[in-house]
């Protein structure tokens, strides 16, 4: 990886086994959110709000996948790589997804949620 790389490649993990990840993934640390507090006359301040830590995206089907481990997966360690160099670490993560599966791509749209996630560089 050059160190100018900013977005491209990814390389998703669940539990150290690769998954054929494909298109665009987005995550979320799981850090609070802030919303303004607005009164009449100025802003007041802010409230802080929980947010789900999450690693989501979609995944390529395949003959060795099987679908229903996949969506009862519970307690597993999610990773996801960066082209960047980051690499997104999901501890104690929970399959969140519908299990719905695309035919004309194989595609699975996949969501892994958990308390908590951390950019590790």
């Amino acid at each position: 990886m050059a160190g100018n790389a900013r977005a491209g490649r990814i390389y998703l993990k669940v539990d150290g086994v690769l998954q054929e990840a494909k298109g665009e993934f987005s995550y979320n640390l799981g850090t609070d959110k802030r919303e303004a507090i607005v009164g009449a006359d100025a802003v007041h301040g802010y409230k802080s709000s929980v947010q789900v830590a999450f690693v989501e995206g979609a995944i390529t089907d395949s003959i060795t996948l099987d679908l229903k481990k996949l969506t009862s997966l519970d307690g597993v360690t999610v990773t996801l790589e960066l082209h960047n160099g980051k690499t997104i670490v999901l501890r104690d993560a929970w399959y969140a997804g519908e299990g719905t599966v695309k035919t004309g791509e194989a595609e699975i749209a996949v969501r892994f949620e958990g308390k908590q996630a951390e950019e590790v560089r």
